[in-house]
């Protein structure tokens, strides 16, 4: 049997179910423990740092 293209929705919906999985994956609350804590070189904890530096100079 040859292979089938996807049409034009069905490619749609995966990618958007792709990235939607992925943005969940990225939003979910880290919880307590030392393996899931966040690194100091993370972007997030970079990202944190320089706006608590913005807050405090307001």
């Amino acid at each position: 049997m040859g292979v089938t293209r996807l049409k034009r929705k069905d490619r749609k919906n995966k990618t958007t179910s792709r990235l939607e999985v992925q943005f969940l994956k990225n939003a979910t609350n880290l919880e307590f423990g030392s393996r899931s804590a966040e690194s100091a070189k993370s972007q997030v904890s970079l990202n944190n740092a320089v706006l608590a530096q913005l807050e405090a100079g307001k």
